[in-house]
């Protein structure tokens, strides 16, 4: 095995890297850099700062060396990089070289590729049709095919996004206004097959690097040309009547694609709610067992559609049915042949209803403020194919990592397995984060890209973060969770102000989200608080 580059200079520098070998063969590497040594030190500061350090930065990295020498954050492993955004200087450093998994992160790389590849106002389109007749007795001679363009909302979400996803209608509400058009064109029987075509991607659900937990829930929902609601659907729990009943469940959509094994029984008023939800991979029964108290309200489990073209078949079938439609032929999906380079999908010479996507810029917005895996996903791939006519996660891959090359960023410094970040594969330095960042703010759709990250105490996956704080509304940033993985990556503007970028990205520590966050919001704040726009060292390349 070739190491990157980079990679094969951290093996050399110190970082230690654990190789595990999937039943499958892959290769999973999983690194655990070197732990800082106490007190932190900065390659700005050194071992001994200097005389004519500003005070702002010396204010600032004292900061820095309390937050990350607290309790519990000092067993991680940090990168932190800030830069000066006018001068392109140096604020702080420490490890900006070294590895991290940015978990989420990961989209600020994916939503600068999609904006610069095929640009803010690109929209997709979504197809019904037939290659048959439709007769005037309103009988259709052939097949209805649901061709999926990448369109990651054919949802009932509403738009523009506004500080919180709002939602109008049932989660069918995209697809049922295609089966009403369907309709309205004048369909009363279709004597051929109900078919969901998805074979505009390789049929590769799940990106190198998921768990195979991540595949029951809405966060891990497959990979597919066609998304209906995100992929994902809804299971509600409610409590039964009395002590030792049976909850009861509800589905939405409602649909019996999925069979539900339900042991969950209604506990005593005030006992603590125990639920274990399992689906075995290629299954559609679920088992869901534990206990929910009596008189709770009704618990809410976002779920991932394992077969999304598949679901997506049965789910139109239904809702043409429910519309007097009659369907003599097979319910099912069409899927490319394979992982290599698949014919895509041609549109029917007959096009029975059609939905054309918003622009690119308010899903970007969607995707980095509430930090959306398959929406990530799906912009790599749209942008991968438009540009390069890639079909396989393959060739997105390495389409993404030519543009990364353009964007200034060190060969080597970014190994991405996805576009989300929840792959456990991929690896950036701070250093790599803060380039695509500079990159951005030069383009000219630099300002939708900016405003698309969520900002403190305001909205999005920072609502609720730095509030009452000096870093509300002057932090924009990009947040990232997993397993062990925290992280901060954008922009800043202080008090003082000095436009800052920066990345914050913690690994490997044993804190609940709270405790990291605290760390590395401690850190965005000290930028606020502290620094000024002077001159400072030049980054070096």
């Amino acid at each position: 095995m070739r190491w990157p580059r980079r990679l094969r200079r951290e093996l050399l520098e110190g970082t230690i890297f654990f190789a595990a070998v999937s039943a499958g063969g892959q290769v999973a590497v999983t690194q655990t850099p070197l732990p800082p040594a106490t007190p932190v030190r900065s390659e700005v500061a050194g071992a001994k700062a200097k005389a004519s350090e500003r005070a702002d930065v010396v204010r600032f990295r004292k900061r820095v060396e309390a937050a990350l020498n607290s309790t519990g954050a000092d067993k991680g492993a940090w990168g932190v990089l800030v830069m000066d955004a006018a001068t392109g200087g140096v604020v702080y450093a420490l490890h900006p070289d070294s590895y991290f998994s940015p978990a989420s992160g990961a989209k600020l790389f994916t939503t600068a590729l999609a904006l610069a590849a095929i640009g803010p106002d690109f929209r997709v389109r979504t197809v019904i049709g037939t290659s048959g007749t439709l007769g005037n007795d309103g009988v259709l001679n052939g097949d209805l095919i649901l061709i999926g363009g990448g369109d990651a909302n054919l949802s009932n979400r509403k738009f523009p996004y506004e500080k919180k996803v709002e939602r109008d209608g049932p989660a069918e509400k995209a697809l049922a206004e295609l089966a009403d058009a369907v309709v309205a064109n004048g369909v009363k029987q279709i004597a051929g097959d109900v078919i969901a075509d998805d074979s505009l991607f390789a049929p590769e659900r799940f990106p190198s690097g998921w768990t195979i937990d991540d595949m029951v829930w809405s966060y891990g929902a497959p990979v597919s040309a066609i998304a209906i609601n995100d992929n994902s659907f809804t299971l509600e729990v409610r409590p039964g009547g009395k002590e030792g009943d049976l909850a009861a469940l509800a589905l939405e959509p409602a649909l019996d694609f999925y069979m539900i094994q339900n042991t969950v029984r209604t506990g005593a008023s005030g006992s603590e709610e125990k639920l274990a939800i399992s689906r075995e991979p290629g299954s559609r029964t679920i088992r869901l067992s534990g206990s929910i108290p009596r008189g709770a309200e009704t618990r809410k489990l976002l779920l991932a559609m394992e077969e999304p073209a598949e679901y997506a078949a049965v789910l139109l079938a239904r809702l043409l049915e429910a519309r007097g439609v009659q369907i003599h032929g097979a319910v099912h999906a069409r899927h490319a042949p394979g992982a290599s380079s698949p014919d895509p999908p041609s549109t029917p010479p007959t096009v029975l209803a059609e939905r054309t996507s918003r622009p690119l810029a308010e899903d970007v917005l969607l995707t980095n403020k509430m930090s959306l895996n398959l929406h990530a996903e799906l912009l790599l791939r749209l942008a991968a194919y438009q540009k390069a006519g890639a079909t396989t996660a393959e060739d997105a891959l390495k389409f993404a990592s030519d543009f990364y090359t353009k964007a200034g960023i060190t060969d080597g410094d970014v190994v991405m397995s996805d576009a989300s970040g929840l792959s456990r594969k991929d690896l950036v330095t701070p250093r790599a984060v803060v380039q695509i960042l500079r990159y951005a703010a030069t383009q000219p759709w630099g300002e939708v890209y900016r405003s698309s990250l969520p900002v403190a105490g305001e909205d999005g996956t920072l609502s609720d973060r730095m509030k009452n704080t000096a870093a509300v509304g002057r932090v924009f940033a990009k947040t990232g969770t997993v397993e062990h993985v925290h992280t901060l990556s954008g922009y800043a503007t202080s008090v003082r102000g000095a436009h800052l970028v920066f990345s914050i990205l913690e690994n490997n520590d044993h804190l609940h989200a709270q405790g990291a966050n605290a760390a590395i919001d401690a850190i965005a704040l000290a930028m606020v608080e502290e620094l000024g726009p002077a001159e400072v060292t030049k980054l070096r390349k």
